[in-house]
């Protein structure tokens, strides 16, 4: 649609106060775990693609953009050679890609250096993935970063895409981040790079630790009801923060987004199955049941539930194995993150009074904060059914290596009869070492008269300290 130039020039220089000289304004001082992958492909790209950067609405992802302009500005960059630009913004939006360059370089004629893109929202622009493949494949010149409901990105240009970009997957905020965002004072613990170095550490270690952390136990409860989205997290008042969270990012994904990205009609339905989800979160999924009490055709329900993972709500695992049998079993559903369901099913603080409902929201806490720090590594995770509909929660594959995880969020200390299915899979599979995420800080090392399995090692560790770990070994990544 054919927009005055002066307009689109208009809105970019509201976007781009750099162009007037005038600092980015509210920008954090702290930086999210994937600034420094993002200032890397950048600054250094090892290779020529694009950067797109994923993950769920309000999770922090234009803010890291600005971020990496702020750094490209400190370095020495042309204030010139760099734009940002949502098309999220109706009239750039209806201006389209090309229009809003032209006016980008009209207003800011080119410097000597290289040119770099920041566009937000890109899945808004007509064939996007056509116009980022033409920019990858032909203007060396340009660095491109991106974002969007990645997952529909991804799938809607994934022929053309191939080998033209880079993607950077962010989740909600770990704990580390959390603590960071609320100017809390970090627990003195000591640093942790793989869960690995716990089976080394002596007696007296896990002692300190447990003892450096106990303040922050009613930090991680906290956590767990405003939800890792920075905006509910630096609210005060809980039951403010689960409103938030539930009418400006959930609505907002439920009502608009699908419509507008897949043009989903029957948004009721839709909302009935994510509330399905939000009651069963952590559980095997039944589709004959969800669609028995939703009535709704199985067809329709997969749709919905494959969109619910496209923008970033969900999360799904498969069981553990390969072949014909696994195609035929039940996934396993977690939420983006722990505060959702509770949000959703207006829970308020009645949730750390449930037992059982919190150690679902510890159990999806776990597993978003294992997939933030091994997901680069190309982890694949899945859970594990054996005899006597023994389970174990998550089970890990990266490097060659399977690594189960069970989730025991409970008063009680964890002994070997509370991990039958974890030593039975341990057996079968001649395992090295496994995890089991506890409740109390004495709940904290490693499980011993393990009969039967004596070449696996079984480490206990309590969940707020393996969620701060994770995410601090995240940044530091």
């Amino acid at each position: 649609m054919e927009i005055a130039r002066e307009e689109i020039v208009t809105v970019l220089t509201q976007f781009n106060p750099w162009w007037r000289g005038d600092p980015i304004p509210d920008l954090p001082g702290w930086r999210r775990a994937g600034f420094r992958e993002l200032h890397y492909w950048i600054t250094a790209p090892p290779a020529p693609r694009a950067i797109l950067l994923s993950g769920a609405r309000q999770i922090g992802k234009t803010t890291l953009m600005l971020q990496a302009v702020e750094a490209l500005l400190r370095a020495g960059v042309p204030a010139a050679n760099i734009v940002y630009a949502t098309f999220d913004h109706p009239l750039l939006k209806l201006a389209g890609i090309d229009a809003v360059l032209d006016a980008w370089r009209e207003r800011e004629p080119r410097a000597d250096g290289p040119e770099y893109l920041f566009l937000d929202e890109a899945q808004f622009i007509r064939d996007w993935g056509t116009w980022i493949k033409h920019q990858v494949d032909f203007r060396k010149d340009r660095r491109i970063a991106f974002t969007g409901s990645a997952m529909p990105l991804a799938q809607a240009g994934q022929e053309s895409g191939v080998g033209r970009w880079h993607t950077i997957r962010l989740t909600t905020l770990s704990f580390y981040e959390y603590l960071q965002i609320k100017q809390l004072p970090l627990p003195a613990l000591p640093p942790l790079r793989s869960l690995r170095e716990l089976f080394d550490w002596p007696q007296a270690d896990f002692y300190r630790a447990s003892d450096g952390a106990r303040a922050h136990v009613g930090h991680f409860h906290e956590y767990l009801l405003r939800g890792g989205f920075p905006q509910t997290a630096q609210i005060d008042s809980i039951p403010q923060a689960q409103r938030l969270l539930r009418e400006d990012i959930i609505d907002k994904v439920l009502k608009r987004d699908m419509t507008a990205l897949f043009g989903v009609r029957r948004i009721l339905d839709l909302e009935h199955t994510f509330l399905y989800l939000c009651l069963h979160d952590g559980g095997l999924l039944d589709m004959v049941n969800l669609c028995s009490n939703l009535e709704v055709k199985r067809p329709t329900a997969q749709h919905f539930i494959e969109l619910l993972e496209a923008t970033n709500l969900i999360y799904r695992l498969p069981p553990f194995g390969y072949g014909k049998d696994v195609l035929r079993a039940r996934f396993k559903v977690y939420l983006a993150d722990a505060a959702i369901a509770p949000a959703v099913m207006l829970k308020g603080k009645s949730l750390l009074e449930d037992a059982t409902a919190l150690g679902i929201a510890t159990e999806t806490a776990v597993f978003k904060h294992l997939f933030a720090r091994y997901y680069r590594q190309s982890v694949r995770f899945s859970y594990w059914r054996g005899k006597q509909d023994r389970e174990v929660d998550m089970v890990a594959e990266v490097d060659g290596e399977i690594i189960p995880f069970e989730v025991k969020y409970r008063a009680q200390h964890t002994g070997a009869r509370e991990l039958k299915g974890l030593l039975e899979l341990c057996e079968r599979k001649n395992i090295s070492r496994g995890y089991v995420v506890t409740k109390s800080l004495d709940d904290f090392g490693p499980i011993t008269g393990l009969d039967g399995v004596s070449a696996t090692q079984i480490m206990r560790v309590p969940a707020a300290l393996l969620c701060f770990w994770m995410g601090a070994a995240e940044v530091a990544a």
